[in-house]
């Protein structure tokens, strides 16, 4: 991924320097370390903002977290309510708050350091990604890893270090699409349940033209809301990555 960013990166440099009047690249290395000019750091850091919405697609919990309250209201059967746009946010606060520990960590070792100078970049991609990885493999299946392991060609890893992002990165969307499913379907079940019966009630009262939906969904949301069962959802969202819990 790295070189993905610095490849991307090198396409967009003679344009800025163009627009700046400075060297595209200028690299100095003092210590052992190597520097880059400010041209280079400002189409490295615009690079990485058009990749972020994947990156927060990919490597967080945003997409366990929206499948989920999809399926949720789904099963409530209340069509377009709540809008995307609010189960949209919902998404993007939970999923910032379980990240958080994730984010400060990686801001407090790599983040903080490189822009105080006192870490030069490349050693503060290393430990970002290291910090990352941590978080992708720890709600990582083996399973899923090990597949797209044995797809890669790749032998077994020795530490999670040496698991590359190529591998981690689909086995973990992976693990997340089947997690949610499998979340989605215990919330789904008893809303089936409660569509099953009325229906069964209408039909044994012979009231056949009505329709078990109109009847069963303020049943679901009365139940929705005796239980708390926003709190709840949120709660038991977050408490399976190991937060709120």
């Amino acid at each position: 991924m790295k070189r993905l960013i610095l490849s991307a990166a090198l396409v967009l440099l003679p344009v800025a320097a163009m627009a700046q009047g400075l060297p595209a690249i200028t690299m100095t290395e003092s210590d052992g370390t190597t520097t880059y000019s400010l041209s280079f750091q400002i189409v490295v850091l615009m690079t990485l903002l058009t990749v972020l919405p994947s990156l927060v697609l990919g490597m967080t919990a945003f997409t366990r977290i929206i499948i989920v309250l999809s399926i949720l209201r789904q099963a409530l059967g209340t069509q377009q309510t709540p809008p995307n746009q609010v189960l949209v946010a919902l998404a993007l606060f939970l999923t910032f708050f379980v990240m958080q520990p994730t984010m400060t960590q990686f801001y407090d070792e790599a983040l903080a350091p490189y822009l105080d100078g006192q870490m030069p970049a490349d050693q503060a991609i290393e430990t970002g990604t290291a910090i990352i990885k941590a978080f992708l493999i720890e709600n990582t299946r083996q399973n899923d890893l090990m597949m797209f392991q044995q797809l890669a060609g790749d032998g077994p890893y020795a530490s999670q270090d040496e698991v590359p992002l190529s591998v981690l990165l689909p086995a973990f969307i992976t693990s997340e699409l089947k997690t949610a499913f499998q979340i989605g379907f215990l919330i789904f079940l008893p809303f089936l349940v409660i569509d099953m019966v009325v229906a069964s009630i209408l039909m044994a009262l012979g009231m056949m033209m009505l329709s078990p939906m109109l009847v069963s969904l303020p049943i679901k949301l009365l139940l929705f809301v005796l239980v708390d069962g926003w709190a709840l959802t949120v709660g038991s969202l977050a408490a399976t990555y190991g937060v709120g819990g």
